[in-house]
């Protein structure tokens, strides 16, 4: 799954086009490197999101192409 759709799957960032702007902008990382929104996220993958004063840090759980609102949240965990 591309990281601009697992971004919003995942409900981390709100909309789609916000996590492409993110992407493009270098604000979002995966594994330590800059990533584009085209990147094809895996599980164990960690996450670095540069988007307010707090950088937010997940691994990748699972991925999946449709998840309610409540499950969600198993998609990642947050790493301190």
């Amino acid at each position: 799954m591309r990281l601009d759709k697992f971004l919003k799957v995942s409900r981390l960032i709100k909309r789609r086009t916000v996590a492409n702007e993110a992407c493009d902008g270098g604000r979002i990382s995966v594994n330590g490197k800059p990533a584009k929104a085209s990147y094809d996220v895996k599980v164990g993958d960690e996450l670095e999101i540069h988007l307010g004063a707090n950088p937010l840090r997940v691994r990748v759980e699972a991925v999946v192409e449709h998840v309610g609102k409540e499950g969600a949240s198993e998609l990642y965990r947050v790493l301190p």
